[in-house]
């Protein structure tokens, strides 16, 4: 039988790129699929691996060239990882890079585009509860999914210290979450929807311009600021997944990575839920 086409790689090779200029923060999110094509028929019809890249090495290709190229945007940051596949290994003819961006959206504070807090882009969803009796009913707001990151001024330190923990103090790492957030009404506001702007904008500012020393301390703070600020809300409850972004080890290629190249990880994730309310 005819192998008639063959190509192989690593796919879902995550990876953050982090410029700092002082308290600004860009960061700039992708996921790859790098496939090759080549001289690796033997591998599929003789078991003959000798001229086989590892996948593990075009993903430590990715994380290098990003730690090399922190400030490139996708495009060239692919033709960047496709050179450095065909002037490594002569047995490639050709790479094929996708890449699919997290888009953040740099967040504002009144008219100040702040340095290190940002949205996700087309982000989140509203939704609404009604709980209706003949009694009367209960009637809730709040968001789905929305996403948002600080890349710095947040810690994870002085936690419990036993045989089972290997995760190091932390105290300047990017703190991220997708949140789910619902708000209880207490009594109508005069406006729904400029109520719910306000409880966003609320979370967003406590999150983003405050330091965390926990996703449990940052959401605790947020629900009070919410209950202070916006006297209709009878109480708010979240659910906040920590989003992790792990700094890659480099040291093997002979590289520092100063914060500045970091693997995002969706799974496992903590978890971190709690209701605050008015006592």
């Amino acid at each position: 039988m005819a192998l008639t086409a063959s190509r192989y790689g690593k796919e879902r090779v995550r990876v953050m790129r982090l410029t700092r200029d002082g308290d600004h923060h860009t960061p700039r999110e992708l996921s790859l699929a790098v496939l090759m094509t080549g001289a690796f028929d033997a591998a599929f019809t003789s078991a003959d691996n000798r001229a086989c890249v590892a996948t593990d090495s075009v993903r430590n290709i990715v994380n290098v060239t990003a730690a090399r190229n922190l400030s490139l945007e996708k495009e060239d940051f692919a033709r960047a990882v496709a050179a450095v596949l065909l002037e490594t290994y002569p047995q490639i003819e050709e790479v094929v890079v996708e890449a699919t961006e997290t888009r953040w959206i740099r967040h504002a504070f009144g008219e100040a585009p702040h340095g290190h807090t940002f949205t996700l882009d087309g982000n989140g969803f509203g939704y609404v509860k009604l709980s209706a009796g003949r009694g009367g009913s209960v009637l809730a707001s709040g968001l789905r999914g929305y996403t948002v990151m600080k890349t710095t001024r947040s810690g994870w330190a002085g936690f419990v210290d036993d045989a089972y923990r290997t995760l190091p103090d932390a105290t300047d790492r990017i703190a991220a979450t997708s949140m789910d957030a619902t708000w209880t009404w207490a009594d109508r506001p005069t406006d729904f929807a400029a109520a719910n702007a306000r409880v966003l904008a609320r979370l967003i500012e406590v999150f983003g311009t405050t330091y965390s020393h926990s996703i449990q301390d940052s959401l605790y703070r947020m629900g009070e600021a919410v209950l202070a600020d916006v006297p209709e809300v009878a109480e708010i409850s979240f659910a906040m997944p920590n989003k992790h972004y792990v700094p890659i080890d480099l040291a093997s290629f002979g590289l520092d990575n100063p914060g500045a190249v970091f693997l995002p990880t969706d799974e496992p994730h903590g978890q971190i839920e709690a209701t605050i309310g008015r006592g």
